[in-house]
């Protein structure tokens, strides 16, 4: 039902993160993806469209996309949903969180969210699929990608994250964690067209340009 579909980006905080409203018109209800930054605006923006918060979704559970969690919690009483690698982190601040696997759906009032576990930025990066929209986290940005030289981040996985993702209908609009593109948003077939680190054929190749020996 593409028409009950609302989707609202926000770039909210001094790292120029996106946070998203995913929400199901007819139901009245959304969800937030990421929260990191000035939980009232985000309250804000979905009283404004007449949605109602109820579930809280988080591709990875790096400090500027959950330093809000807690404050937006003590806002609705919602459940969080976060990659099983990552839920002993996030039941810290939201003990009942509900951990996630590769494949699990989520549904939000006629839409259903399916779960995307990308690893290599975190062990617990995942991606959401709504309709044709990917919120992609710190996976992949518009003609970049997230950073891999974290303490817990993988090369290795990180690029078969990116290769699957790339096998994805080229239709699919994809909504980055970060403003750090020329656009807001963008394409698979864009990001297989443009984006260099969709176009390294082998991991070694991958590994030698990242700066691994």
């Amino acid at each position: 039902m593409q028409d009950d579909l609302f989707l609202r980006q926000m770039e909210l905080g001094p790292m120029m993160n996106f946070i998203y409203l995913v929400g199901s018109r007819s139901q009245g209800e959304a969800a937030v993806v990421d929260p990191g930054w000035e939980p009232d605006a985000i309250v804000s923006a979905a009283e404004a469209e007449g949605l109602k918060i109820t579930k809280i979704l988080l591709t990875h559970c790096h400090q500027d996309h959950v330093l809000s969690l807690g404050a937006l919690l003590n806002r609705v009483d919602v459940p969080v949903y976060v990659n099983k690698q990552e839920a002993p982190q996030v039941r810290r601040i939201a003990p009942d969180a509900v951990a996630v696997d590769n494949g699990d759906d989520i549904e939000l009032g006629h839409l259903t969210i399916r779960c995307l576990h990308t690893p290599g930025h975190s062990p617990g990066s995942q991606c959401f699929l709504v309709e044709n929209l990917l919120l992609s986290g710190d996976t992949l940005f518009v003609g970049s990608c997230g950073r891999c030289d974290l303490p817990d981040s993988s090369p290795e996985d990180l690029y078969h994250s990116l290769q699957s993702l790339a096998k994805m209908d080229g239709n699919t609009l994809v909504l980055p964690g970060h403003n750090y593109g020329p656009r807001p948003t963008t394409t698979i077939e864009d990001e297989r067209r443009y984006n260099p680190y969709l176009r390294i054929p082998t991991l070694d190749m991958w590994l030698r340009m990242m700066g691994y020996p």
